[in-house]
């Protein structure tokens, strides 16, 4: 079911502080839905960024905590820039969670990826080949690679995010397409590699048993102050986003170990360049 809208990190930072002004007045969510003739349920979606608040009902809540300009201003404005359409509407048939518009305002992304290539690296060719593994129909094909390349600009924006991805050998391996498809991966990977703001690591076969055998996993971490970290595990039943403290710590500490064990960077490099001259008979 496609959601009617997407909390961005504005948006969940909006929820945080209605919440914390709350608390300051010492009010509990029945009681604020008693003032305001709501229920209690529309007061604990609002404070869980999972609907949209008007401004009449943020004007409602401010009366009753009390606050005043210029913080009234300033949620105001918070309000404002929370619900503002990002690229990814474009595509809400085909995005229906709220990954995305995270990703969108991350500082520094983590990823670990047994699979295939993270989407925000795959090439068109090596994306249709993805995409052809969910679905046959033409149209919705293209859509979805069309959409997947429209997620790749964040990576040449002027501000763009840290991005530190580590892949599993079989990855370089998995053919996904023919030759040329491969090695045009092979090469956008290594272009990729080579911008400032980009880490990528290789994690080789020979490093037998290792803690990213649950599966792949994204660490989003935003400006300081802006919102906590989120760890994203994008499973078969449906998308997961752990944001105790306990549990991305938990994440962050497998990255680290996977990191450790992967070649670095160079020798990464090195070896993304092998599977190219090996794709295509030249090595």
């Amino acid at each position: 079911m496609v959601q009617p809208h997407s909390p961005t990190v504005r948006g969940r930072r909006l929820a945080r502080e209605l919440r914390e002004l709350r608390e300051r007045a010492q009010l509990r969510p029945d009681d604020v839905a008693q003032r305001l003739g709501w229920s209690r349920q529309k007061v604990m979606r609002i404070e869980r960024a999972l609907t949209k608040a008007s401004g009449n009902d943020l004007s409602a809540i401010m009366d009753l905590y009390g606050v005043i300009s210029p913080e009234r201003d300033a949620l105001l404005q918070l309000a404002k820039d929370a619900w503002k359409r990002g690229w990814w509407t474009a595509y809400r048939d085909i995005f229906t969670g709220t990954y995305l518009s995270l990703e969108d305002e991350a500082s520094q992304i983590r990823e670990w990826q047994p699979q295939v290539v993270p989407g925000l690296l795959q090439t068109p060719d090596y994306a249709r080949e993805v995409v052809m593994a969910f679905t046959s129909d033409t149209a919705d094909i293209e859509r979805r690679v069309a959409a997947r390349m429209t997620r790749r600009s964040i990576l040449s924006r002027p501000s763009a995010p840290d991005l530190h991805v580590i892949l599993d050998e079989a990855i370089l391996h998995r053919r996904m397409g023919g030759a040329e498809t491969m090695r045009g991966q092979f090469d956008s990977l290594l272009a990729d590699a080579r911008r400032p703001h980009v880490n990528l690591q290789v994690l080789p076969f020979a490093r037998g048993r290792h803690p990213g055998l649950n599966g792949d996993f994204v660490v989003l971490t935003f400006e300081v102050g802006v919102d906590p970290d989120i760890a994203y595990l994008e499973t078969p039943g449906g998308d997961i986003y752990l944001e105790s403290e306990e549990d991305v710590s938990r994440r962050r500490v497998v990255f680290d170990e996977l990191s450790e064990m992967a070649l670095s960077p160079d020798e990464s490099r090195a070896r993304i360049e092998r599977a190219a001259r090996e794709i295509t008979g030249d090595g």
